[in-house]
């Protein structure tokens, strides 16, 4: 991977483009003003951008903390003896944090549309409020005018930015600072929790990651960069103009990174230089006078609709296809070779041996919590009932699991098996009964508690991070049972998470998938996704791990080779496995517990269980001579 061998190559190739860029840009045609308002809108675009692309929270508010990061920084320094402009911009930065933090509290109680909506009514509000009750402090529609330009005071002299060159400089510096701190926290634990939560925020949670706090932070991140970026404004237009707490300026900047391209930190700034470009161009060099949105509006329509990742998703396309043609040349160089090689009389050189998608590979140990070589229950559950009005899924369950013990649960369709796995792992909360797991009560406990306690399953249907690789996959699963639900180490590399690298590759050995830890989940099998999909679970460290339909969909050899995987995975490890495919699910566990409308009809050995007249009856409707379970049992 480029990050794991050139770690800085990003940063270095970004700080030579923006060395260049006053040299050339103005060749082309482009003022400074219009450079140095492009880093401003870019760098707003990087909070943004952490909030959307990589977090996937669409908020149309950014114009809230964008104008009162920028009008609190103007105050201070138009309406008060502060002459520091830097820390006058800090300032009004933290206030935006501060501002942003308590807005997130409110909007982020909501997900999806309701989410966007909540920050649109938040945007509204801040602009009623800076135009009417704190117009003595903003200027109302006049703005706050007089900003000075930027300083640097140093003591024994002030360095003024007062020209174009030194104005771009001071603006560039912070934009790359701004840059290289985003790319620190991408490349962080924190950072790919993030991306967890985008594709799949639910899966995530159940892995034991407090999904509202990190939302929180990336909230208050992205404020915080607004509200910078708001101050730096001020200090270029030497105004801080009131049309900063617009919604058309949160429109802008979502558009901006539409364009530019989500998801990737450098999207929004070619997405700011494409909008401001086109826009100057429309007004002044086409004269297109009022009309000039509407034709920019139909660019943006076009742009996204035919390049659905934007132009930096573009340029990393053309970029890959260009790397397949040079590969795809080595290969008919090499192809043409080892041809001239034979008519010549030379031997080829030996090809390398592939290895088979289901080579057996040695499972190093994975971390297990700490049991202390306990005895008797590790679960028992009294009375669980669960209602949804008048229907009764589960009703007055009684349950218990040993520490080491292997236990199946069977039942017909609609005998309330998933709902009974959903309320072990606090997914849903009973409406009676009482829960207690390794001595500890957890009946009101949330999925996320109860997974750092230790107790873990994996889903009937594929809950993965599909957009991630089998590593990254992995890695979020871990990192619950390393860090705990929730830590802010924004800028600690992954690579230094102590013991990360081991635990991925000794789960990723057990559930046979080794050779691609750096494959798309995408790009997977079905088979190999349900491998992973058990892998997340037993990466989470669990103590009790809960299988729900493992061996579902799958072929009859791939059933034979999870059968023999889970069967390796089950050796001192405390489980409980729901499957309809009851000759192998009989074959994998030690007691089986039959589910009958919502309640235990029977428990008992397997063999028990097969010829018992309780269970034929609930399968089959009644007692059948000869009566055995093979296969698919609905």
């Amino acid at each position: 991977m480029l990050t794991r061998k050139r770690p800085f190559v990003v940063e270095i190739v970004t700080a030579l483009a923006l060395i260049a860029a006053p040299f050339v840009l103005p060749q082309l045609g482009i003022s400074p003003t219009t450079i140095n308002r492009i880093l401003i809108w870019g760098l707003v675009g990087i909070g943004f951008d952490l909030l959307f692309g990589y977090t996937g929270l669409l908020s149309f508010g950014q114009s809230a903390f964008f104008g009162t990061g920028g009008m609190f920084a103007a105050w201070l320094l138009t309406q008060t003896s502060f002459t520091n402009t830097i820390a006058a911009v800090l300032l009004g930065t933290i206030v935006a944090g501060v501002v942003g933090y308590l807005v997130g509290l409110i909007a982020l109680r909501r997900t999806g549309i309701y989410f966007a909506m909540i920050t649109v009514a938040i945007a509204e509000v801040f602009f009623f409020v800076e135009f009417n009750p704190l117009s003595a402090y903003t200027g109302g529609e006049n703005g706050l005018p007089g900003v000075p330009t930027p300083n640097l005071y140093l003591g024994f002299t002030t360095i003024a930015f007062d020209d174009n060159l030194s104005m771009y400089v001071f603006f560039a510096f912070w934009y790359f600072v701004g840059l290289v701190l985003a790319l620190r926290l991408v490349r962080s634990p924190v950072g790919l929790l993030l991306r967890a939560i985008r594709d799949n925020p639910l899966r995530a949670q159940a892995l034991g990651h407090d999904i509202h706090g990190y939302k929180l932070t990336v909230f208050v991140v992205a404020a915080m960069y607004a509200g910078f970026a708001g101050g730096l404004l001020g200090l270029m237009q030497g105004f801080m103009p009131p049309d900063a707490f617009m919604f058309a300026t949160s429109g802008e900047i979502v558009m901006q990174t539409a364009i530019g391209g989500a998801g990737t930190l450098f999207g929004p700034l070619l997405g700011a230089a494409t909008w401001l470009l086109l826009s100057d161009f429309f007004q002044t060099t086409l004269n297109l006078g009022g009309t000039w949105k509407l034709v920019l509006g139909i660019v943006f329509v076009l742009l996204v609709v035919f390049l659905r990742r934007g132009l930096a998703g573009a340029i990393v396309d053309l970029w890959r296809l260009a790397g397949r043609g040079g590969r795809a040349a080595q290969r008919l160089a090499g192809t043409a070779t080892a041809t001239a090689g034979a008519f010549s009389g030379q031997a080829p050189a030996a090809a390398a041996p592939s290895s088979p998608l289901h080579a057996t590979v040695v499972a190093m140990p994975v971390r297990r919590r700490p049991t202390g070589g306990k005895s008797g229950p590790i679960l028992q559950v009294t009375g669980l009932t669960k209602r949804y009005g008048g229907l009764v899924a589960n009703l007055d369950i009684d349950f218990a699991v040993d520490h080491g013990e292997i236990r199946g649960i069977i039942g017909p369709n609609g005998a309330g098996k998933s709902t009974f796995f959903r309320m072990l792992t606090c997914e849903v909360a009973p409406t009676s009964g009482r829960i207690v797991f390794d001595g500890r009560d957890i009946t009101t406990m949330g999925v996320i508690d109860a997974c750092q306690l230790g107790l873990t399953k994996s889903y009937q249907i594929n809950q993965l991070f599909e957009r991630l690789t089998v590593r990254q996959n992995l890695t979020i699963a871990a990192l619950g049972a390393l860090r705990g639900k929730f830590r802010l180490d924004m800028y600690r590399s992954l690579r230094r998470v102590p013991g990360l690298d081991a635990h991925v590759e000794s789960t990723a050995a057990l559930v046979n998938l080794v050779g691609r830890l750096d494959t798309p989940v995408s790009e997977l099998a079905y088979g190999e996704k349900r491998r992973l999909e058990i892998g997340l679970a037993l990466a989470t460290s669990p103590s009790l791990l809960l299988l729900d339909e493992p061996l579902a969909g799958m072929s009859p050899q791939e059933r034979v080779e999870t059968v023999a995987l889970l069967k390796s995975i089950a050796a001192g490890r405390t489980m409980i496995v729901i499957d309809h495919d009851m000759d192998s699910l009989f074959e994998l566990v030690e007691r089986v517990t039959v589910l009958q409308e919502g309640r235990v009809l029977v428990e008992g050995t397997p063999e028990q269980i097969k010829v018992d007249a309780k269970v034929q009856e609930a399968y089959l409707g009644g007692v059948h001579e000869g009566f055995a379970f093979h296969g698919e049992t609905a």
